[in-house]
């Protein structure tokens, strides 16, 4: 049974994380105002819908908790890490939005990877390695698309 200050603790981490999603909103729609073409923006509009849905999944977790057999195991491509670019000095070409995105998803992966062994609470411990799974699935996803992109020859 959860104290009074896990419960609150808890509540804490699922705020946190839902303002990191509403600043990952942000962040796409601003690149949708800068982007020039019209494929950009539909491409930024759907990572905008996608940092949305993500919302809506934390605030379930908020509702029924968190387990460890809900923790989702993705293979990590290692794109990003051997991406050395600073994703602020970029432009919006197509290759670098994506580069944009999977550092973002890299840095908020290792974040609550960090904050998962910093909580001697196993639920909130349970609750940031959920996090960092799902922002492991994120990051895959752009590298996926990173991937598919260069093999085209790009």
């Amino acid at each position: 049974m959860r104290t009074e200050m896990q419960r609150k603790d808890f509540e804490e981490i699922l705020d946190f994380a839902i303002a990191r999603e509403r600043e990952a909103i942000k962040f796409y729609q601003n690149l949708q105002n800068q982007a020039q073409f019209q494929d950009q923006k539909e491409m930024l509009k759907e990572l905008e819908a996608m940092e949305q849905n993500h919302i809506t999944i934390i605030e379930k977790l908020r509702q029924t908790g968190v387990k460890d057999e809900d923790i989702h195991k993705t293979p990590n491509l290692k794109i990003s890490e051997y991406i050395t670019a600073d994703p602020e000095t970029l432009d919006l070409s197509y290759q670098n939005i994506l580069i944009k995105g999977m550092k973002r998803e890299e840095t908020s992966f290792l974040l609550y990877s960090e904050m998962s062994v910093k909580f001697p609470d196993p639920e909130i411990s349970t609750l940031f390695r959920h996090l960092a799974a799902d922002e492991a699935q994120h990051k895959k996803y752009f590298e996926n698309l990173y991937d598919e992109w260069m093999r085209k020859g790009n």
